[in-house]
């Protein structure tokens, strides 16, 4: 009798070889490891952290599921192992995105719930949590660092300190920065920061928008990148951000930003008197 891997399926079916997969974590890095090079099991013992006992026992049980062969006193992945780590691995990195995500989907644009699955590894998702509130807007600065233009629908990641600081930076550089925001925010920019909004609005590479009606999140574009943030007004802080090259997202975020582009207006002169 073939032993049930308590999924209710047998330990020969798909969903059983997940399970036995799944259910000891040195296992996956194990079969990883072996697609990369020949290993003996002393290296695997070293890798993944577990006893030679234990990794005897699984070597023979990936060689009795053809995962991998013996070539001398070593042991190497074969197609079949390669390709089930592939599938595995992927099958990780999308649930990793989506447990980051699950929080905040359902304050993301449709084109995010959109893209294939496939695609969802290419997404970067940084997300605020208590003790490092302002982990997105460090990540942002971060791409901006590497960019030579910037154009952002409803930017208040890139207006948060310590961003401010480097995008004034950037701005003295050169680089090439159209923000696109409302008109209550700009006002709130340009009392607190009356001296920086000044100089920054003197410069011929930053132009200031306002926008009555913006989406209720974030879209930039970075000369390789777009970026989507999550913005939370009662806590006055970006929650999430996501940054991914993926072309159907530039694509998306580029007819925003010539949506949005195309309705905005110049910020008022009394708003600059005021």
């Amino acid at each position: 009798m073939v032993p049930n891997t308590g999924w209710g399926r047998t330990a020969d079916s798909p969903i059983g070889d997940i399970a036995y997969l799944a259910r000891s974590e040195h296992r996956i890095p194990a079969l990883a490891a072996l697609t990369e090079r020949p290993r003996r099991r002393s290296e695997l013992c070293e890798e993944t952290g577990v006893s030679s006992s234990t990794i005897r026992r699984t070597v023979n049980e990936f060689e009795d599921r053809g995962w991998i062969r013996k070539d001398g006193h070593q042991y190497v992945a074969t197609p079949p192992g390669e390709e089930i780590v592939s599938v595995m691995q992927d099958a990780i990195d999308r649930v990793e995105t989506e447990r980051e995500l699950r929080d905040v989907w359902h304050r993301l644009p449709d084109v995010v719930g959109e893209l294939p699955t496939e695609t969802w590894s290419e997404l970067t998702v940084t997300v605020a949590d208590p003790e490092l509130p302002y982990r997105p807007v460090n990540r942002f600065e971060s791409l901006l660092e590497r960019t030579t233009t910037l154009r952002f629908v409803r930017p208040e990641v890139a207006l948060m300190d310590p961003c401010l600081d480097r995008l004034h930076e950037r701005v003295d550089s050169g680089v090439d920065v159209t923000l696109i925001d409302r008109p209550n925010c700009h006002l709130y920019f340009l009392t607190t920061y009356p001296e920086r909004s000044a100089e920054l609005l003197r410069r011929t590479n930053f132009t200031v928008l306002q926008h009555d009606d913006l989406p209720p999140y974030g879209t930039g574009l970075l000369d390789d990148r777009v970026v989507i943030s999550c913005y939370e007004q009662d806590s006055g802080m970006t929650q999430a951000m996501i940054d991914t090259d993926v072309p159907a997202v530039r694509e998306w975020a580029q007819s925003i930003y010539e949506r949005y582009r195309s309705e905005a207006r110049p910020i008022e002169p009394r708003q600059l008197v005021d």
